[in-house]
C-alpha cells in the first residue's frame, strides 16, 4: 500500500486520467484528473465510477491482464461522457502478491473529431475531384499523371483513366515539347504559376488551348515531388476570340478604307480613331495621334466645345447627333481644311457618354471649283461692262481729242506771246500740261479699249526702264525713296508695244511709290537666258497681304483707299498687255517687307532699228 500511494503522488502530475483497481474490481487510487473526470469514487467498483453501471464495462480487458498478465489497449467511446477515450490497462504486482490493474484514460475525442472531420473533407475533395468541370491533376516530377479527373480526360480524349496515366507529359501532352521544360522553370522557381497560357495535345493530335494554374507538390524532406493544378478549356474563349477579331477586323477595313476622314476620342479629347483618310485630308500619321494627341488641337478656338454642345442639343440631327455641319479643321502645316462633319456621342450601356465619332468630308476641291466658278461668273461679268466701257471709251476719246488738241495749240501760241519771267506763263505752262496729261489719258483710254492696234517693233527694254527711272528720280528723292537699278549687258531685244511697256512699267513704279510713304528702296533689274528677258521691280514698301494675291490683277480691284489715287484697272491693263505679248507677270510679297513684281517676256532675233515711231496725235 505504501508503494500506490509513492507513486499516487507521481500520477497526480499527469494529465491523463489514471486509477488503480483490485483483482474485485474496487478502487483503490485515482489521481487528480480522473477524479476531474469521474468524480471521487475510491472504494467503489471501477464500472461504478466509469459507465455508472453495475456490471462490468464491455470494453474492460481485466481478464487478460489479471489471468494473463498482459497490457491491452483499446479507444473506447463513452455515450454517459459523450467522449473518446485511449484505455491502457497495465497488470501491477504488488508487494503482498497480489495482482492490481492500472488504468490510464486518455481523452482523444477532439483528435477523433478532427480525423472524422479530415476524413469527411477528403470524401468532399474526392467528390469535388470526380466532379468538377475542370480538369485537375496530379502529376509527378518526371513527367507522368498520377491522378487525373473524369473532365481532364474527357478534354484530352480518353476514356481509360489507366492509359492517361501511362503518357508521357512531354511527348503526349504538350503540343509543343519545350512548353513543358518553360512550365517547370516557372513553377520551380515561383512555386506556382496562374493562368499560364499553354497548348495540350488531345489523344487524336489536335490542338487543345488551356489556361494552366498549378502548385508545386513537396515530399516530407521539401523536395520537389510534383505538381498538381487545374486546367481551363480555352477552345470556346479562342473561337469566341477568333471572330471578335475578325469582326473588329472587319470593321477596321471598313473604317480604314472610307475615303472621308474618321476620327474618335475619349471625353477627356484623346484621340482614339484615325484612319488612313484623316492622314490624308489633315496631314497627321496615325503613330503620331492615337493616344498621343488631344483632338481640339484640329480646331480653331472653341469650336471643339461648341461642336460637343450641338451634339447634346436635339437641333442639328437629335440628341447625341450632328448631321453634315459646316466644319473647319486646322492641317498640318497649319492650313485650314473646309468640309462638312457628321459626328455622334458614344454611350455606354448605362447611358453615360464614353467617346466620341466624327466623319469628315474634305469638300476643298469642290468649294474651290465654286470659288473659281464664282470669279468667273464676276470675270464675264466684268468683261461685258469692260466690253461696253471700251466702246463709250473709242468715243469718248475720238470726240475730246480734236478740241483737246486745239485747246493745246491755242495754249503753245499764248506762251510765246507771254514772257517766261510772267507769272501769266507759269499759268500757261501748267494749264499745257494738264492738257497734256489728258491727252496721255485718252490716249491709254484708246490702248485699253483697242490693245492690238498699238504697232510693235523691236526695243530695247532696258533703254524703256532707263528713260523712266531717269524722269521720276527727282519725284522718288523727293519723298525720300532710293532708287537702285541693275541691268543686265547683254540682254537681247523684244518685239512689243515700246509705249504698252512704258505704260506697265510706270504703272507698277508708281505704285511701289505710293506703297513706299514713308520712304523706301526701289530695286528694278533686268536679266535673259537668250529666250526670256526678265524685269524685277521690287520695293520696300507696306505689302500686299496674302488673300489679296491671287486678286489684284482682277479688273476694278484696287487696295488703295483713296478713290482718287485708283480704280483698280492699271494693273489688270497690265497684265492684259504683258499677256496679248507672249509673257507673264508674278507677284511675291510680305505684308511689311515689300512686294515684287517679276515681268517676263519672249526676246526676238530680229535686227530692225530699236526705236518705234510715236503715236500719232489725233486718234
Amino acid at each position: 500500500m505504501k508503494t500506490i500511494q509513492e507513486l499516487g503522488h507521481i500520477l497526480d502530475a499527469m494529465e491523463d486520467g489514471i486509477y488503480i483497481t483490485r483483482e474485485d474490481y474496487t478502487v483503490e487510487f485515482m489521481n487528480r484528473a480522473m477524479i476531474s473526470m469521474f468524480g471521487e469514487a475510491v472504494g467503489k467498483k471501477c464500472y461504478e465510477v466509469v459507465n455508472a453501471s453495475e456490471v462490468m464495462c464491455p470494453w474492460c480487458q481485466a481478464r487478460e491482464v489479471f489471468e494473463h498478465g498482459e497490457s491491452a489497449h483499446s479507444e473506447v467511446y463513452m455515450p454517459r461522457m459523450d467522449r473518446t477515450f485511449r484505455i491502457i490497462e497495465v497488470p501491477i504486482r504488488n508487494l503482498d502478491g497480489t495482482m492490481s490493474k492500472l488504468n490510464i484514460y486518455r481523452d482523444i475525442t477532439r483528435r477523433r473529431d478532427q480525423e472524422l472531420k479530415l476524413r469527411s473533407t477528403e470524401q468532399s475533395y474526392r467528390r469535388l475531384f470526380e466532379n468538377v468541370g475542370a480538369g485537375v491533376y496530379v502529376s509527378s516530377k518526371e513527367g507522368r499523371f498520377l491522378d487525373v479527373n473524369p473532365a481532364l480526360m474527357e478534354m484530352l480524349g480518353y476514356t481509360d483513366r489507366q492509359e492517361l496515366l501511362k503518357i508521357s507529359l512531354q511527348r503526349d501532352l504538350y503540343l509543343r515539347p519545350e512548353d513543358r521544360a518553360v512550365f517547370q522553370r516557372l513553377i520551380e522557381s515561383q512555386g506556382r504559376v496562374v493562368n499560364y497560357p499553354v497548348d495540350f495535345k488531345r489523344k487524336d493530335g489536335s490542338s487543345l488551348p488551356v489556361l494552366l494554374t498549378a502548385h508545386l507538390r513537396t515530399d516530407p524532406s521539401g523536395q520537389v515531388s510534383g505538381y498538381e493544378g487545374i486546367c481551363m478549356d480555352q477552345s470556346q474563349i479562342v473561337r469566341l476570340e477568333r471572330k471578335i477579331r475578325q469582326t473588329l477586323d472587319f470593321l477596321n477595313n471598313i473604317i480604314q478604307s472610307s475615303p472621308n476622314a474618321i476620327i474618335g476620342a475619349d471625353m477627356e479629347g484623346k484621340i482614339i480613331i484615325w484612319n488612313q483618310g484623316a492622314e490624308e485630308t489633315l496631314g497627321y500619321a496615325a503613330q503620331d495621334v492615337i493616344n498621343r494627341m488631344d483632338v481640339r488641337e484640329l480646331y480653331e478656338g472653341d469650336q471643339a466645345y461648341e461642336l460637343m454642345r450641338k451634339m447634346r442639343s436635339r437641333d442639328y440631327g437629335g440628341s447625341g447627333k450632328l448631321r453634315a455641319f459646316p466644319m473647319t479643321f486646322r492641317h498640318r502645316d497649319g492650313t485650314l481644311v473646309e468640309g462638312t462633319l457628321s459626328a455622334s456621342i458614344i454611350y455606354d450601356e448605362k447611358g453615360q457618354e464614353i467617346a466620341s465619332a466624327g466623319f469628315f468630308v474634305d469638300l476643298e476641291e469642290r468649294l474651290e471649283m465654286e470659288r473659281k466658278l464664282h470669279r468667273t461668273q464676276e470675270q464675264l461679268l466684268q468683261s461685258e461692262k469692260l466690253a461696253a466701257m471700251g466702246r463709250l471709251t473709242s468715243q469718248l476719246a475720238h470726240e475730246l481729242n480734236n478740241p483737246l488738241y486745239g485747246i493745246m495749240n491755242t495754249l503753245e501760241l499764248m506762251k510765246t506771246e507771254v514772257p517766261p519771267t510772267n507769272k501769266r506763263r507759269k499759268l500757261l505752262d501748267m494749264a499745257l500740261s494738264e492738257s497734256m496729261r489728258l491727252t496721255d489719258m485718252l490716249r491709254k483710254m484708246l490702248s485699253f479699249s483697242r490693245p492690238d492696234q498699238e504697232e510693235r517693233c523691236v526695243v530695247d527694254i532696258n533703254t524703256i526702264l532707263d528713260e523712266i527711272l531717269l524722269l521720276h528720280e527727282k519725284q522718288f528723292r523727293e519723298v525720300d525713296i532710293k532708287i537702285v537699278s541693275a541691268f543686265g549687258e547683254t540682254l537681247r531685244p523684244v518685239m512689243a508695244s515700246k509705249n504698252q511697256l512704258r505704260q506697265v512699267f510706270l504703272n507698277m513704279i508708281s505704285n511701289a511709290k505710293d506703297a513706299m510713304p514713308e520712304g523706301g528702296v526701289l530695286t528694278v533689274s533686268t536679266q535673259g537666258n537668250g529666250e526670256t528677258v526678265r524685269v524685277q521691280i521690287a520695293d520696300t514698301g507696306l505689302g500686299i497681304k496674302a488673300e489679296h494675291l491671287d486678286k489684284i490683277f482682277d479688273t476694278f480691284f484696287t487696295t488703295k483707299t483713296d478713290s482718287a489715287k485708283g480704280v483698280g484697272l492699271g494693273l489688270s491693263v497690265c497684265y492684259g498687255f504683258i499677256k496679248d505679248h507672249g509673257g507673264d507677270i508674278k507677284v511675291e510679297s510680305q505684308v511689311g517687307k515689300g512686294t515684287t513684281f517679276t515681268i517676263l517676256l519672249p526676246t526676238t532675233s530680229a535686227t530692225e532699228p530699236l526705236t518705234c515711231p510715236e503715236p500719232g496725235a489725233a486718234a
